[in-house]
């Protein structure tokens, strides 16, 4: 998966309010939805005054920096743009990570219901990070998880052509280390086979040690990294 595939999936399924070019930079209107929809990015050959113009434009200069953009994480650190959020990529044949489950473990449906809307406020992900789903326009689903029959963790899944990517995965902190994370993203395949997909992927941080653990014994592969930069 390559760098640029990996950015059309995300802008896809977790898109951001409004899009433009500033030379060869793509800013992004994030609308209170969090880093990933309001970064800019590089889209072409840039000059320090690409970076100037940026900087200018920005109230609040920040940039997703990609494997292979190195010029440019040079430039940025050498005007002082200080590292965020490590981000690593993971990805499999949806086909992999497909399982039965047992009845009520998940459900797919849309729109949200209000609890899963209160699981992912709990978690910090509020209306705006649900602005950003409901603007998704392929086939898309919230995962509702329930632990001992009680609705205990939510997750946000949708398609881009035979691509699904899997987002805001949270679990409340009194159901967690129960396996409910594994079953949220078996039940993200399985709706994901059902609507045409062939691949899986999602985006944590590089720190979460313990949800990069389970992507790794559940067969995902690393298909891509990127940091943030902000001024």
């Amino acid at each position: 998966m390559t760098p640029d595939a990996l950015a059309k999936v995300m802008d896809a399924t977790w898109p951001p309010a409004a899009c433009r070019s500033l030379g060869p930079f793509i800013l992004r209107e994030g609308a209170g939805g969090g880093k990933r929809v309001s970064a800019a990015s590089l889209a072409g050959v840039f000059t320090e005054g690409d970076i100037d113009a940026l900087e200018a434009e920005m109230a609040a200069p920040l940039i997703q920096v990609r494997a292979g953009e190195g010029a440019l994480d040079t430039a940025l650190d050498a005007r002082g743009w200080r590292v965020v959020d490590p981000v690593v990529a993971y990805a499999a044949p949806v086909a992999k990570l497909t399982a039965e489950l047992p009845d009520l473990t998940a459900f797919a449906h849309w729109p949200p219901l209000e609890i899963a809307r209160s699981i992912w406020a709990e978690g910090g992900i509020g209306p705006e990070r649900i602005a950003v789903m409901e603007r998704a326009d392929g086939p898309k689903a919230a995962l509702l998880g329930r632990n001992g029959d009680r609705p205990a963790g939510v997750a946000f899944v949708a398609c881009h052509g035979s691509e699904a990517m899997l987002h805001a995965l949270e679990v409340r902190d009194s159901h967690r280390r129960h396996g409910l994370g594994m079953s949220l993203l078996r039940a993200a395949a399985n709706w994901a086979a059902e609507q045409g997909a062939t691949r899986l992927s999602l985006v944590v941080t590089r720190q979460n040690t313990a949800a990069r653990a389970l992507y790794a014994r559940l067969g995902m592969e690393v298909v891509g990294e990127y940091h943030y930069r902000m001024k």
